[in-house]
């Protein structure tokens, strides 16, 4: 299907993918407990376009530039995971009920997404090595092939999304109720936002 030799399997692998623990689930976790779906939303949209953005980068060789200078790939890593490691230390700092990670207004959170999944070069190095395993040299259409494999990222990447962005805001009002449970998960994530900035750095 327009080039995609094996497209259930393509959307099977993306779809599993969603699901691993990373940065950008824990952003969108933690915008909505913070500014419910209009901030939960906003988070949604910034890392749809991060990941878009990412994937045309991919398209354009910018992957291949980082194989073939990897200090620039390191100085990407290492700057993705400061600001990771920043973010969760002002969640682990700050008190109960003050917006920690991810600020206020729907445009920061959305930012503040978006910021999280380009700075982190392991997304673009998937792109490199997940996009050919799906791809037919001889069915492939050239710009119809890839336009058609970003519009179902962005398809199921939006169902997921959103999917955790209503279950936790069905869950935020309850959590908000306790001080004591909202207190430690704050400080939670933002131990695993400096985790995410350890893995990153560290290349593991």
């Amino acid at each position: 299907m327009f080039g995609i030799p094996d497209y259930g399997a393509f959307v099977a692998a993306f779809v599993l993918l969603l699901f691993l623990p990373g940065p950008g689930n824990l952003a969108l976790i933690t915008s909505t407990g913070q500014g419910g779906m209009r901030g939960g939303l906003a988070s949604v949209f910034g890392l749809l376009l991060g990941d878009q953005l990412l994937f045309w980068m991919t398209v354009a060789g910018v992957a291949a530039l980082l194989q073939s200078y990897p200090h620039l790939f390191t100085a990407l890593r290492w700057l993705g995971a400061a600001y990771l490691a920043w973010l969760g230390a002002r969640m682990v700092l700050a008190k109960p009920g003050e917006g920690p990670s991810i600020n206020i207004t729907p445009g920061k959170y959305f930012k503040e997404t978006l910021l999280i999944t380009l700075l982190n070069p392991k997304a673009i190095m998937f792109y490199f090595a997940f996009l050919p395993q799906f791809i037919d040299p001889v069915q492939h259409q050239g710009l119809i092939t890839f336009s058609f494999m970003a519009a179902n990222i962005a398809v199921l990447g939006f169902v997921y999304c959103f999917g955790v962005v209503l279950i936790t805001h069905t869950m935020a009002d309850r959590i908000r109720a306790n001080p004591v449970v909202s207190g430690f998960l704050q400080k939670l994530a933002g131990l695993c936002l400096i985790g995410f900035g350890l893995k990153l750095a560290l290349g593991k």
